[in-house]
């Protein structure tokens, strides 16, 4: 029977720094191993992030990195990203990515509660907790316009595409949480798995072909 393993999991500060060449190494890793997009920060850039009090990690019980994530805020803090999400491999299928993203986002919405939270994924595991969350899938249309954002893409194996694409779709899904919604009435049920990965392929063929 496999150890649960118990984390810690807050907003990082200063002290934190020394591990960010550790949090980029898993990133690069990460990205030969899936082969898919996953945009590439800088050192100084991720190192600002912590500084700013806009970063998540986790640490496990015994005090060893595990996971990590960033907030960005574009369009003149109108919209939010919580972007470079990462798990140390030796910590993975333990639940943890979702409790970081759970942290990130509440505390995204404690920081900009009337901001918009968007994230480009190409991972179904994070789309369901988005969903969980109350993210809805969306045309790229309905995400943040700052070019700025947008050039940060420029460093993903997918980048020529999103540009033959004219930046209206790529690989990624656009996924979307708006405050507004919060009062709409949504039946609470429990999630269908088959249904939730299916559901979202449909709607990733749609926006592909516009």
């Amino acid at each position: 029977m496999k150890t649960i393993t118990k984390f810690k999991v807050k907003v990082a500060d200063e002290e934190d720094i020394k591990f960010v060449p550790q949090i980029l190494e898993e990133i690069e890793i990460s990205a030969k191993e899936r082969g898919t997009g996953i945009a590439r920060r800088s050192v100084s850039y991720v190192e600002d992030k912590i500084r700013e009090k806009k970063a998540i990690i986790a640490f496990s019980d015994e005090g060893e990195w595990a996971g990590f994530c960033y907030i960005e805020t574009w369009s003149n803090k109108e919209y939010v990203a919580n972007s470079g999400l990462i798990v140390a491999h030796k910590f993975r299928k333990d639940g943890l990515a979702k409790q970081i993203k759970h942290k990130a986002f509440s505390y995204s919405r404690e920081c900009y509660p009337d901001a918009k939270i968007f994230g480009l994924t190409t991972g179904l595991a994070v789309m369901k907790i988005n969903s969980e969350l109350g993210y809805r899938p969306v045309p790229y249309s309905e995400l943040t316009q700052d070019d700025v954002f947008w050039k940060g893409c420029q460093t993903c194996v997918n980048y020529d595409i999103l540009k033959t694409k004219e930046r209206k779709n790529c690989l990624c899904t656009g996924m979307l949480f708006d405050p507004k919604w919060q009062g709409e009435k949504k039946k609470e049920e429990p999630v269908d798995e088959q249904k939730f990965f299916s559901k979202f392929k449909k709607i990733k063929k749609l926006i592909w072909k516009k």
